[in-house]
């Protein structure tokens, strides 16, 4: 990668140095999920310089999607997320090196969709089953994940928090989460973002696209998904920068 000035990271290089922003260019940072928790982590990923990003989605955008998520637009209504996240990309920098997954994570497919090199990966999926699995698989190849909790019912922007699975309260996603990594005889300590507010009613059930049990469908605000995937991203950023 090229150390030359670029405006492009002008203001990330006077913050970090510029040995810094250039150790960025060679990571590589693994997204499960570009909804409205993924998708605003990944243009933050992006934004700081990381030079190499894997997209998983299986999803197109639905009009129901327009009051949180970064990808959703009228005008991007029923096209892939993945296609909508990697043209914002390399809008911001067509540099970084944007690779594709358009599809369904399941446990049984886990270890050939997440790349081995990732130094980092980010769960922002919705299924229990797959987001354990992912974890697990992770865990397994010592790579570093970060996990986000349920961010639907809640408006509080303060009850934000990064910490270890095992010291989550007040989140029933976080509970469910514990337990199936305890079947997978996984670790509980790694980093989640969850929140302590007590979630709202509003709960509907659904079925799961691409098979499993019906996940549960909670109410959501524009900018509380958005906070919850700016931190995670801005965990994984930082954890990028202490090893630089």
């Amino acid at each position: 990668m090229t150390t030359h000035p670029d405006p492009y990271r002008e203001r990330t290089d006077l913050l970090l140095g510029t040995d810094v922003t250039a150790s960025l260019r060679d990571r590589h940072v693994f997204i499960a999920g570009l909804g409205g928790v993924g998708s605003y982590a990944a243009e933050a990923i992006a934004r700081a310089g990381v030079g190499r990003v894997t997209l998983a989605d299986h999803d197109v955008v639905a009009a129901s999607n327009l009051n949180r998520q970064l990808v959703a637009l009228r005008s991007t209504v029923d096209r892939p997320k993945t296609e909508i996240m990697t043209r914002r990309i390399r809008d911001i920098d067509p540099d970084i090196e944007v690779t594709l997954r358009h599809e369904f994570l399941r446990p049984d497919t886990l270890h050939d969709l997440v790349p081995e090199d990732a130094d980092f990966v980010i769960d922002a999926i919705d299924s229990i089953v797959c987001k354990a699995a992912l974890v697990a698989t992770a865990q397994q190849r010592g790579q570093a994940v970060i996990s986000s909790m349920g961010a639907g019912g809640r408006i509080d922007p303060t009850g934000v928090r990064v910490g270890p699975l095992a010291g989550t309260r007040v989140c029933p996603l976080a509970r469910q989460m514990r337990k199936r990594l305890r079947r997978l005889d996984a670790q509980l300590d790694y980093p989640v973002v969850f929140s302590i507010e007590q979630p709202r009613k509003g709960t509907e059930h659904r079925p799961v696209d691409g098979g499993g049990r019906p996940r549960s469908v909670n109410g959501t605000i524009s900018y509380l998904p958005a906070i919850f995937g700016l931190t995670a991203a801005g965990h994984v950023i930082q954890n990028l920068i202490a090893r630089a």
